[in-house]
């Protein structure tokens, strides 16, 4: 069944609501007074979670993967500008919590195309001969 304009404009405010979710989660931690305090503990986005976990928790109308990547390549402006724009905000909030927080170094690596950079320095060294 095909999807109408106004599943589009729900999509996006999902995702919304979904990074509102990654940005607000917290965990609660010992302190070092044996104090239990809740910290932020932020989560990376991704689109899987969103599209096959988070969607229908909230038993809220679904779109298939396939159907999500088909939308993103297509050429429905609507549909592909949505889906543009979901993925970049989801990759702009997990560069942060990677930049800031240190975590997902295997995620940035590897869905957000990162990488180490290794800086490699050689030294020539004179060989001395001594009588």
């Amino acid at each position: 069944m095909a999807k109408s304009d106004e599943f589009i404009e729900k999509l996006a405010i999902y995702a919304t609501n979904y990074l509102r979710e990654c940005m607000s989660h917290t965990k609660e931690v010992v302190s070092g007074s044996g104090k239990v305090v809740e910290v932020m503990d932020r989560h990376i986005p991704t689109i899987d979670y969103f599209l096959n976990i988070w969607i229908p928790l909230l038993q809220l109308e679904k779109i298939g993967r396939t159907t999500y990547y088909e939308w993103l390549k297509g050429d429905d402006e609507i549909k592909a500008n949505t889906i543009k724009r979901i993925n970049d905000d989801f990759k702009a909030l997990a560069k942060d919590i990677v930049a800031n927080e240190g975590k997902g170094i295997f995620y940035a690596k590897n869905a957000l195309g990162m990488h180490d950079r290794q800086q490699l320095e050689t030294k020539t060294v004179d060989k001395f001969e001594f009588d």
